[in-house]
């Protein structure tokens, strides 16, 4: 999908390897880790528990539940590598937002399909420094159950060999309501190994991010 509104450039589904530099590297860690993960911290006491080193020169896919709007900025912060996250093609409608998604290193896609751009994407990633970055819940979810979830990340996961990192935001769906007294704690969990069985991926993420945050994980039903 190509997106033509006031920019030079117009196609983010597809995005090379060279667009993951030093500079989009050093504008995500300061806009993540500089200006929301203080502010989470010094206002919702933000803590991070499970992170490893090992966690650092590996290479895998990183997908977290989705409650709130901060979750996009703080799992960089959590895991400590530049994420490239795939965003709602919507939000590079505007020049702002564009621009903004743009300098993030977010990929554009449709959340009804997988597009063959974003294989050759992902594909580029993984010669970088940066992760892959995922909510397979598609929308905010704030329920004390979960299902449904999109295959797309396990898909990319077999495309690309990559494990899968599932991460867990608690908490951030209270900040509005209660300032310098609730918590958000990112909760990391262990690695899934990539397989060919894509079914058993999505299962074995939603029971990971079930056992992290307390919350039922109830599984698509197979025809």
């Amino acid at each position: 999908k190509k997106i033509q509104r006031g920019s030079m450039r117009t196609n983010y589904t597809r995005r090379e390897e060279k667009e993951y530099n030093l500079f989009r590297t050093l504008f995500q860690k300061f806009v993540c880790s500089g200006l929301y993960a203080t502010y989470c911290k010094t206002v919702f006491d933000l803590k991070v528990e499970g992170y490893r080193d090992e966690l650092k020169d590996k290479k895998f896919i990183v997908a977290g539940n989705h409650i709130s709007a901060l979750e996009p900025f703080l799992v960089p912060h959590a895991i400590r590598k530049p994420v490239a996250f795939l965003a709602k093609k919507e939000l590079f409608e505007g020049f702002w937002s564009r621009l903004y998604m743009d300098f993030l290193g977010a990929i554009a896609v449709d959340r009804k399909k997988l597009e063959v751009s974003t294989i050759k994407t992902a594909l580029s990633i993984k010669n970088t420094n940066w992760t892959l970055g995922f909510f397979p819940q598609g929308t905010r979810q704030q329920k004390e159950e979960f299902s449904n979830i999109t295959r797309g990340f396990a898909t990319l996961a077999k495309a690309t060999k990559c494990d899968i990192l599932p991460i867990a935001t608690i908490g951030a769906d209270e900040k509005s309501r209660h300032p310098f007294k609730s918590k958000i704690v990112m909760k990391i969990g262990n690695l899934i190994p990539y397989s060919n069985n894509i079914d058993e991926m999505v299962d074995q993420w939603g029971e990971s991010i079930s056992h992290l945050t307390g919350t039922e994980y109830k599984p698509r039903i197979k025809s």
